[in-house]
């Protein structure tokens, strides 16, 4: 049973027979796995810190043959998202990319452009520091390419009905169908993406995370956004996100 080092993000821990933890992981190079990290409640010195939500690190673990849970030896911190004062919006953020992460991903299949979105957007989350960086547009970016990832996402500009071009303020959306809708296929159940929403969807599809960080981001902006892509999420998982509620409830 060879030792295993690939770098990872932490995505949850829970208590496993006295003094364990088995821990999920999101490994660049191995995909999503899970592993017993022996003792670590009862001593914090071999993992430290690093075994908190959203941490990226490096890992080293081994795989049992014939066993669903490897084995996780070490952990040495890259980043952490408690290196900086981290308040109740932030850490319901990050719970949040933890949940989808942990419940989209399947198994021991690398996604490499998926690791690549979540370091991106914890990088955003991190620093924010100022009025003008705020963890709702690296949650917003991290719900629509996560759908656009997943395959859920169909061409924003084209009605998926029809394909016909879409025009901004016109483009409406509902929690039955993937896609966006044109004013001619909108039913009584859909609701209209905001002008606002559904450029900055077209745009953060061309563009990485941190060509939006200058932008003034208060809470309200692209909320109809990530209500249209938390629904694709959903429904696909076929189940409500917890960290999702939290969310619902902190905006309200």
């Amino acid at each position: 049973m060879g030792v295993l080092t690939s770098e990872a993000v932490v995505l949850r821990t829970w208590p496993f027979q006295e003094a364990d933890l088995v821990v999920s992981l999101f490994t660049r190079d191995y995909g999503r796995l899970r592993a017993v990290a022996k003792s670590a409640l009862k001593s914090r010195k071999r993992f430290g810190g690093a075994l908190e939500p959203m941490t990226v690190a490096r890992a080293w673990f081994a795989e049992r043959p014939g066993q669903e849970l490897g084995r996780l030896d070490q952990l040495e911190i890259i980043r952490s998202p408690l290196a900086a004062p981290v308040d109740q919006a932030r850490m319901t953020v990050l719970s949040f990319f933890a949940e989808v992460l942990d419940e989209a991903l399947p198994e021991r299949d690398p996604q490499e452009t998926v690791f690549r979105l979540a370091v991106s957007v914890l990088e955003q989350t991190r620093a924010a520091e100022s009025d003008f960086v705020q963890p709702w547009m690296a949650l917003t970016y991290f719900q629509l390419w996560m759908t656009r990832l997943m395959g859920l996402l169909p061409d924003v500009a084209r009605c998926t009905t029809c394909g016909e071009p879409l025009k901004a303020g016109e483009a409406s959306f509902n929690n039955f169908s993937d896609g966006l809708f044109c004013e001619l296929h909108y039913n009584g159940v859909s609701s209209v993406l905001s002008a606002d929403s559904w450029n900055l969807a077209q745009r953060m599809l061309r563009a990485p995370v941190s060509a939006f960080a200058a932008e003034p981001w208060p809470r309200r902006r692209a909320q109809d956004l990530r209500r249209f892509t938390l629904q694709s999420l959903e429904r696909h998982l076929e189940r409500k996100l917890r960290s999702a509620e939290a969310l619902a409830r902190l905006s309200g």
